[in-house]
C-alpha cells in the first residue's frame, strides 16, 4: 500500500512539500518552518516543509480513521504491577533518593495497513480540543504522531521562553489534593532550574503557579515559568537543557529517569517527549509535551498510546492507577470510534 505524503498540522497551520529531514537540532536555527518529533528516548527528526498555509482549526483530514476495536488495548503494565511500581517509588523516596518520579503505561492496539494519523487527528480535533494539538506524518523517517497535548513544554519568541508545566490531575476541581499542588511547585522549581541554565540570571520568573485549566473530562494544575535566553543559546542549547521534559520525569531528574528505566517495560517513544514546529526565519516556536498522545509502529503493526501518573510520598497506589485511566479513556474510546462514549466523559 502507498505511503501518505508527508505532512503536518499545528495551530491551523498546514506543511506539506517535504525537503529534509535531520536529526540535527542546529538545523532549526537555519531557515523555513519545521515539524519536531523528540522521543522520551532522545531520537529526534526535524521535518523542513517547504509549504505552509493557513486551514483553519477544522482541516479536513484525507483519510477516514479506522481504528482499533476497543477491546483490543493492552498495557505494558497491569493493574498489579503498576501499582507495585508506585510503591517502589514511595520507597525510593522513603530513602531519599527521589522527591517525585512519573510512572508511565504504554498502550497499544493492532492497527490496519491504511490507518492515517491525520484523519485520527481530525477525530481528536472534534472530539477532544486541545491547546498544543497537532499531527506530524513523515512515514519513511517512522513518524506518524496525532496529539491532543494540553501541556505546553517550551515556547520560544525571539529570545523569551516559557513553559507551562502540568502536575495535579482530577475528574473535577475538588478531586485536587494537597499532594498534588506540592507535586507541582516540585516540578516548577525543576523547571525553573533548566531554564536557569541557558537563560539571563534573574530573567526565569513564575507569572502563574497552580492554576486550575479544565479540559474534556478532566482539570489540571498548570503552572507558567518564563525566562530570557542569553546570547549564544539556540535551540539545541535549549533542547540539551530542558529535555525530557520535567513534568514527566520527576525530581531530581537524572535520579528519576534511572528509576523509571527499572520500572517500566516499554519504550515511551513519542509519548512524553516533545512535539510541535518552529519557524527559524522568525526565531519562534511551540512544543508540547507528548502527552495524550497517540503513534503508529508500522513494525509491530500497532497504535500506542500512553498515560502516566506522578508519584510522591502522598501517592496512593490505587488513585494513582485510576488517574492514568482517567488520562487514557476518554482519548482510547475516540482512537476506537466509540465516539458517542467518549463525548460522555469516559
Amino acid at each position: 500500500m502507498d505511503q501518505p505524503p508527508p505532512m503536518a498540522l499545528f495551530g491551523g497551520h498546514l506543511a506539506t512539500g517535504l525537503a529534509d529531514v535531520t536529526s540535527d537540532p542546529s538545523a532549526l536555527e537555519s531557515e523555513g518552518f519545521w515539524a519536531v518529533a523528540a522521543d522520551f528516548e532522545g531520537r529526534l527528526t526535524c521535518a523542513h516543509f517547504r509549504d505552509v498555509r493557513r486551514t483553519g482549526d477544522r482541516h479536513a483530514p484525507t483519510a477516514r480513521w479506522s481504528g482499533p476495536r476497543a477491546e483490543a488495548w493492552s498495557t505494558s503494565l497491569d493493574r498489579l504491577a503498576y501499582t507495585s511500581g508506585v510503591s517502589r517509588i514511595r520507597e525510593h523516596i522513603a530513602a531519599g533518593e527521589v522527591y517525585q518520579a512519573n510512572l508511565c503505561r504504554v498502550l497499544s492496539a493492532p492497527i490496519g495497513e491504511g490507518a492515517d494519523v491525520e484523519a485520527l487527528a481530525g477525530l481528536l480535533t472534534r472530539h477532544n480540543p486541545a491547546p498544543y494539538a497537532g499531527v506530524i506524518r513523515v512515514p519513511s523517517h517512522g513518524v506518524e504522531v496525532a496529539s491532543a497535548s494540553p501541556e505546553l513544554f517550551l515556547r520560544r519568541d525571539g529570545r523569551n521562553v516559557t513553559s507551562g508545566p502540568i502536575k495535579g490531575t482530577g475528574r473535577t476541581e475538588a478531586d485536587l489534593l494537597d499532594k498534588d499542588h506540592a507535586e507541582n511547585v516540585m516540578i516548577v522549581d525543576l523547571v525553573r532550574n533548566d531554564l536557569g541554565r541557558v537563560c539571563v540570571p534573574g530573567s526565569v520568573a513564575v507569572p502563574d503557579l497552580c492554576a486550575v485549566e479544565r479540559h474534556p473530562g478532566l482539570v489540571h494544575l498548570v503552572s507558567t515559568v518564563s525566562g530570557r535566553l542569553r546570547d549564544g543559546v539556540g535551540w539545541p542549547e535549549l533542547l540539551a537543557a530542558t529535555f525530557p521534559p520535567g513534568s514527566v520525569t520527576g525530581a531530581p531528574k537524572e535520579k528519576a529517569l534511572r528509576i523509571i528505566e527499572v520500572l517500566e517495560t516499554s519504550p515511551r517513544g513519542p509519548y512524553c517527549g516533545g512535539i510541535g514546529w518552529v519557524d527559524a526565519d522568525q526565531a519562534r516556536g511551540e512544543l508540547a509535551v507528548g502527552i495524550r498522545t497517540f503513534w503508529i509502529d508500522r513494525a509491530e503493526g500497532l497504535l500506542k498510546f500512553g498515560t502516566g501518573a506522578g508519584i510522591t510520598w502522598e501517592s496512593e497506589p490505587e488513585r494513582e492507577w485510576r488517574e492514568t485511566e482517567l488520562k487514557a479513556g476518554r482519548l482510547l474510546a475516540i482512537a476506537s470510534a466509540d465516539v458517542p462514549r467518549a463525548c460522555c466523559g469516559v
